[in-house]
């Protein structure tokens, strides 16, 4: 077979099976795999009492990737009955696999995900290489799915419904080997590959009557749904579900909850005919298709460089930064530079100001190492790269400079300066801000072309995400530059223009004023938290505002203000804008940092939402739509999110999606704001019409760009 993507080797009776699909870097459940693995098994069968066992391993870096994601996305209920018919195909074949009636052993020597565990759950006997870098799981529900070749119906039989749904199928967690070992789901490590062989005969040799244990009895450890005991449990479960996501529409976890119980109370054959229904469900829908998009496709295009400037190679890598400004954000980026194996010379005005954002990067590190994350010599080793220092001498040779201070561009000019001298005459020179454009602060050197954004968030060490802003003078040598940089700092960059407020912050502000201006039309504050939920966002939109202080949109609207006024640009008035106002100057409610917002709080802590806000500015709508308030939050984001793009402010759908996903919680079940108004119910005509309606209501905020009539409808970055 030209395509074959199983390689056949036999030694002794004992035949493996190297699975090294020539047509891709991983191995996926293809339609070639599925044709390889019918040959594969028939000939297996044809052996007869000769064959004594059968080993599974792989012939790339990881073990199998399971589906072909790029096949999922295609899935609509016009293909759904081919589709469910090549499912139980793959579930057909695993059967035979496991009911061959020899021993047969999952020889793990890469990461085995999704279906590639579901694979290996499928053998009678599982050993993973002990390597680091190998993870072992079931992360469909982070996709939007369920395992649908068996992984459901064997985790549960394997290790019980709770073990089943708390540790793998719910949280969809990727583990190490031996974290896996330790909890059922492989049954030994091997410390290499010679071992790794040697260890599958061996257990082959010694267990030829191995059967499947939910082919020996149909029980289920700890007990099936219909056990007393157990079915006691299911509505607290449910219930519980249901409040970890608010409301908002992420199917599912809830599907994974029915098909697995309800795979307990059946036999294996029906229980995998369960967990196939449930899968087709999701996979014929949109919000899975969002997800797969948003956080795979689109994370994966712009990882991949898609808005890097082509032709400057090899990849840039710093070898010492000069991070200047020791308060939160500028030791998170020390840290996160130390963590990269970067030098670090973190400059404050005085030593003492240096070294507690140094302090910063020790206490972390401690509750890395309580975590079991690092060893205390490793964190030893990841501090000893931070230089605490006041003396800008110490800042010699620097090839890279990050600047953290405070939102003042008279401030980071002047500490731009004070260290040009010193630091190496290419070094990259950039500033961390969220707000003030970048062609501006550039005006304060004299190599604008080297000068860039970097706009991190906070907390650093643990947000993924770098804004890169171009200014106008940027040169296309130094985003290369600043795009490797955050690579190698590990985390995750999207690249944006120099309009004001970049891309981020400019659009959660819309978010922000719409939640205020609700409440300005008297709309009850917890409904608007309550929709903020229900839509997905992370927290309610008054808390968020809170958290944020209410000072900061107010002030950026206000630049947006300014600035439309010295350039003669139309500008239109958000009425949230003047509830801010109100809260700030009439309340003296200006945020949580201020002990008193929309919220009360005790001891730093959110207590309530404030008794005041119903007196200044309700009620004055009774009956809202809860609908109508996600929608407002959601497409708020959404337009101005097309309006980024429009302008040439983004560069790419997938920048977008990306960026909103990880940057300012947008939530997960869109896909990010553009696949929020690709996937949207009905198409664009329905969001066009949907944004106008709001726009009629509400006023010409709503009204949704030209642009749109244009918008990509077919899925972005797969490729």
């Amino acid at each position: 077979m030209t395509d074959n993507t199983i390689d056949w080797s036999e030694d002794r009776g004992v035949v493996t099976l190297t699975i090294a699909d020539p047509g891709q870097s991983v191995n996926t459940m293809n339609a070639a795999f599925a044709a390889s693995f019918d040959v594969a098994l028939a000939r297996l069968a044809a052996i007869g009492d000769a064959l004594t066992g059968v080993v599974i391993t792989s012939g790339k870096k990881t073990f199998f990737a399971g589906g072909d994601l790029r096949d999922l996305l295609e899935v609509d209920a016009d293909n759904a009955a081919q589709f469910t018919a090549f499912l139980e195909s793959i579930k057909r074949q695993l059967r035979t696999l496991e009911t061959l009636g020899v021993p047969v052993v999952a020889a793990i020597n890469g990461s085995a995900l999704g279906g590639g565990l579901e694979l290996a759950l499928a053998c009678h006997h599982r050993i993973a290489l002990d390597d680091p870098h190998i993870r072992i799981g079931l992360p469909e529900v982070t996709l939007g799915l369920l395992p649908g070749a068996g992984g459901v119906v064997r985790t549960v039989r394997l290790l019980g419904l709770d073990t089943a749904l708390d540790r793998v199928l719910l949280p969809g967690t990727a583990y190490r080997p031996a974290d896996a070992l330790q909890l059922g789901l492989i049954d030994d490590i091997a410390t290499d590959t010679a071992a790794l062989r040697a260890a599958a005969r061996a257990w082959i040799l010694a267990h030829r009557d191995a059967r499947q244990c939910w082919d020996d009895g149909d029980a289920v450890p700890g007990g099936r749904a219909d056990d007393p005991s157990v079915a006691t449990t299911l509505p607290t479960r449910a219930a519980t579900l249901r409040a970890r996501h608010h409301g908002a529409p992420m199917p599912a976890a809830a599907a994974i909850l029915s098909a697995a119980v309800e795979s307990t109370v059946v036999d294996v054959e029906t229980a995998l005919a369960v967990e196939t229904r449930y899968f087709v469900q999701l996979a014929t829908g949109q919000i899975a298709k969002n997800i797969i998009q948003g956080t795979f496709f689109d994370r994966q295009t712009v990882r991949s460089g898609a808005s890097r400037p082509r032709g400057f190679m090899p990849p840039h890598r710093a070898d010492s930064v000069a991070v200047l400004g020791a308060g939160m954000m500028g030791a998170g980026i020390a840290l996160s530079a130390a963590l990269a194996g970067i030098t670090v010379k973190l400059k404050d005005v005085d030593c003492p100001r240096a070294e507690r954002g140094k302090a910063y990067a020790a206490r972390v590190l401690a509750k890395r190492v309580a975590a079991g994350k690092h060893s205390q010599a490793e964190a030893d080793a990841i501090l000893e790269r931070i230089c605490a220092t006041d003396d800008v001498a110490d800042l010699a040779g620097c090839d890279l400079v990050i600047e953290a201070v405070f939102e003042d561009p008279e401030l980071k000019g002047q500490v731009f300066r004070e260290v040009l001298d010193a630091v190496a005459p290419d070094a990259l020179l950039a500033s961390n801000t969220s707000t003030l454009p970048i062609t501006g602060l550039a005006r304060s050197v004299d190599r604008p072309a080297d000068f860039i954004g970097l706009h991190f968030f906070s907390p650093v060490e643990r947000m993924d995400l770098v804004e890169i802003v171009v200014g106008e003078q940027t040169s296309e040598a130094t985003l290369a530059k600043a795009f490797d940089i955050v690579l190698q700092l590990g985390k995750t960059p999207i690249v944006v223009g120099d309009g004001r407020g970049f891309f981020t912050s400019r659009v959660i502000l819309a978010r922000l004023l719409e939640a205020a201006a609700m409440l300005g039309e008297g709309i009850a504050p917890a409904s608007i938290e309550q929709a903020s939920l229900q839509a997905g966002y992370p927290v309610g939109t008054l808390a968020l505002l809170d958290e944020l202080t209410l000072t900061l949109p107010h002030k950026i609207y206000g630049q947006f203000r300014d600035e439309a006024r010295t350039t003669d640009a139309q500008f239109v008035e958000h009425p949230g804008d003047a509830v801010l106002a109100t809260m700030i100057e009439d309340a003296n409610r200006p945020g949580r940092s201020a002990g008193a917002g929309f919220y009360d709080y005790a001891d730093g802590r959110r207590v309530r939402l404030w008794a005041g806000l119903n007196e200044r500015f309700g009620p004055g709508r009774p009956g809202h739509d809860l609908s109508e308030l996600i929608d407002r939050l959601l497409i708020a984001e959404a337009l101005e999110t097309a309006r980024c793009l429009e302008s040439g402010l983004l560069r790419s759908t997938a920048d977008a999606n990306v960026g909103s996903l990880l940057g300012i919680g947008f939530p997960l079940w869109t896909g990010g704001a553009a696949q929020f108004i690709a996937g949207y119910p009905g198409g664009l005509a329905a969001f066009g019409a949907r944004s106008r309606q709001l726009a009629e209501e509400f006023g010409p905020r709503f009204t949704p760009p030209a642009s749109l009539v244009s918008w990509p409808t077919e899925p972005v970055g797969v490729n």
